[in-house]
């Protein structure tokens, strides 16, 4: 699975990118909750999720093959 980071979370983890090896489905909601595992130092960010270029819910299924996007919220001007 390859996940993308954007804005304030790319900078908070010095990468724009990583792939993870997962070889089964988990829900959005499950995917939080690894990545917040995985990088504590985001955990308490605001950001939106994106499976495939679709933005999703939590109950939605993320699979091994996803790209994955973490959007922070964007203001306007």
């Amino acid at each position: 699975m390859r996940i993308l980071y954007f804005a304030e979370i790319k900078e908070i983890l010095n990468m724009d990118h990583e792939d993870i090896d997962l070889s089964y489905d988990l829900t959005v909601s499950d995917f939080k909750k690894d990545l917040s595992d995985r990088h504590p130092e985001i955990q308490d960010k605001a950001f939106q999720i994106a499976v495939n270029e679709e933005f999703v819910r939590d109950d939605d299924v993320v699979q091994p093959n996803d790209t994955v996007a973490l959007i922070p919220p964007v203001s306007g001007g």
